[in-house]
């Protein structure tokens, strides 16, 4: 939809359904979402003006001297809020006082590396697997269930929970694809409908926003921390991504044993390549590499696979002859991570593969966790960083993730990501007291 007639449909939503405030939401270089709320009064003026704010004030944005900055709402994200609580939403652009895009605004970063992928003639479609828990409080990690994956849990709460939270999101114009419970107790999982990168950027955000809010009108309290659990599985965003040239899918060829054109082969490799350079960005917080170690499934060396879930990145084969589901699932991202950077610097390796024409490794058809580190060296099996620290080490020496986030927002995440590194590796943990007081 032209944004004229986007802003001309929400100015007359706004009338025709008596909404009193519109927020206006963005994300700072962390993935926090942030909103300013304008009254309907406002609206037309916003559209035209941009809303003005302090960029100093927003993780990443700006340094004091170069604090001003305008929201500018784009019409075609908005969207009523659901429960007839007389309020709207809509996504914004950040830009400078001159109008220009705004280098460190984690949108205009997708935008940007979605540009490029344009420019070779590709969109970018995106699907992922969201998982979360329910716990009794935001500080009391007591799961609400004992179940397991697929299984039909008879507790209230949660039997009416993702139900309540589907139409949530189905009000918002989001479409999910499906749900149920996952394999850890009171862990749950909604996948939203395939989309553009973009579009599913601010899926994310609300998926976020309203799985959370939905919680909490029922007293419980839900988490995208990737490992809240010592003993059990930690969540993840698995990403289906899948690029197509007009309607059709470049990553299907009929011909291909796989089902894999040159340009998906091309993609994985440059993915597998650069996995450990994008770690950081898809597993950004110290929790993250909690749940990227052996025995619960998630991926901790780089390899793909059809079959193999212990790969990084697999080949689904739900509907191996249907072209437009041809599609890789890269399983290292958490959902606790920016989703503008994540799919920027997946999309970024990706289209590195196929402008200089990567090949893809052979397959890994074993289960890795079960060979040893000389066989894993000799089929060319890398691991994962196993810590931020080390993550934030192979990220810094990446010239491809300079170039996807741009300087502004690689220097601000670096930096970011060192201090809470810091942070953590000062703390003594209730294990270390627990394991070293009594006998050191």
């Amino acid at each position: 939809m032209a944004t004229a007639a986007a802003e001309a449909v929400a100015v007359r939503t706004v009338e025709e359904r008596e909404i009193r405030f519109v927020r206006l939401w963005f994300t700072d270089v962390l993935g926090m979402l942030k909103s300013v709320a304008v009254t309907s009064a406002e609206l037309e003026q916003a559209f035209t003006e941009g809303i003005g704010f302090d960029g100093s004030a927003v993780d990443g944005f700006a340094r004091i001297q170069e604090s001003d900055m305008l929201a500018l709402p784009d019409a075609a994200t908005f969207q009523v809020l659901p429960d007839d609580s007389g309020v709207a939403r809509m996504f914004c652009d950040i830009r400078t006082p001159g109008g220009e895009p705004f280098a460190a605004d984690p949108r205009q970063v997708l935008r940007r590396n979605l540009s490029r992928a344009a420019d070779l003639g590709f969109t970018c479609y995106v699907h992922p697997e969201m998982e979360f828990f329910l716990f009794r409080g935001a500080n009391d990690p007591t799961p609400l269930d004992q179940g397991s994956y697929f299984d039909l849990t008879t507790l209230d709460v949660e039997s009416d929970f993702r139900r309540h939270a589907i139409q949530q999101l189905e009000h918002m114009g989001i479409s999910v694809e499906y749900s149920h419970h996952e394999v850890a107790p009171s862990q749950h999982e909604i996948d939203l409908r395939y989309a553009d990168a973009l579009t599913m950027a601010d899926n994310v955000m609300t998926y976020r926003l309203m799985v959370k809010e939905t919680a909490m009108h029922r007293g419980v309290h839900a988490t995208f921390m990737p490992k809240p659990l010592a003993d059990h599985w930690g969540s993840a965003m698995h990403t289906h991504l899948s690029l197509f040239e007009g309607d059709t899918n470049a990553f299907f060829e009929e011909s291909d044993p796989y089902r894999m054109s040159t340009v998906a082969k091309q993609f994985t490799a440059g993915i597998l390549a650069h996995a450990r350079e994008i770690c950081a960005v898809v597993c950004q917080w110290v929790n993250s590499y909690k749940r990227l170690v052996p025995g619960f499934e998630a991926p901790v060396y780089v390899s793909w696979g059809r079959y193999n879930r212990s790969s990084l990145v697999r080949v689904p084969l739900y509907k191996p002859d249907k072209p437009e589901s041809a599609r890789i699932e890269y399983r290292a991202p958490d959902p606790a991570c920016n989703p503008y950077l994540a799919f920027s610097v997946l999309l970024a390796a990706g289209l590195r593969g196929i402008e200089k024409r990567y090949e893809l490794q052979a397959e890994a058809e074993d289960n890795i966790f079960e060979m040893t580190d000389m066989e894993r060296r000799a089929a060319g099996i890398p691991s994962l960083p196993k810590n931020l620290d080390e993550a934030l080490r192979e990220m810094e020496d990446s010239e491809l993730v300079a170039d996807a986030l741009g300087e502004h927002v690689f220097e601000f995440f670096l930096r970011n990501k060192r201090v809470e590194w810091d942070a953590y590796r000062a703390q003594v943990t209730p294990y270390e007291l627990e394991r070293y007081l009594p006998m050191l």
